[in-house]
């Protein structure tokens, strides 16, 4: 029988992916007591990487927050290869989004709105979660955003 949270995903119909393996030298998630620090997630969808490009120029708003959504499903899967059981989240604690955008772009805030907005979709209130929301240069392959997370486990 699927968990409550499961059974959230299925109805909001997010079907999460297998975790993304790490491309370099780091490993996706660790766990130190009941907290889960979620390594950067990319844009990487079944067919590879979406969303690649800088927000503001090939990317608009509307693609940007996509792509944080999209990172954030990417998240979700890290997370429940780290919990076991997405039930066991007690809270999101934080989101890092970074937007690869032009230069002089202020719309970073709103892009970020793209995995916040999911995280509480999925987890409710305990997915209320401090933010920061920032501007890079460049992000790895070129991709519109990345995303890292803490939660806490029960």
């Amino acid at each position: 029988m699927p968990g409550k949270i499961d059974a959230r995903l299925a109805e909001l119909n997010i079907k999460l992916p297998s975790p993304p393996a790490p491309v370099a030298s780091y490993v996706p998630y660790v766990v130190s007591g009941n907290i889960v620090f979620i390594s950067g997630q990319v844009t990487m969808a079944e067919g590879g990487l979406q969303y690649v490009g800088t927000v503001g120029k090939e990317l608009s708003l509307e693609d940007g927050k996509a792509a944080a959504r999209l990172c954030a499903i990417n998240v979700l899967a890290q997370l429940r290869a780290a919990a076991g059981d997405l039930d066991r989240v007690k809270r999101c604690v934080r989101l890092g989004v970074f937007v690869n955008a032009v230069p002089g772009y202020a719309q970073h805030p709103e892009v970020a709105n793209g995995a916040s907005d999911l995280i509480v979709e999925v987890f409710g209130d305990a997915g209320r979660h401090s933010r920061a929301a920032v501007g890079a240069g460049s992000l790895p392959r070129n991709v519109a955003v990345e995303v890292d997370a803490i939660f806490e486990l029960a």
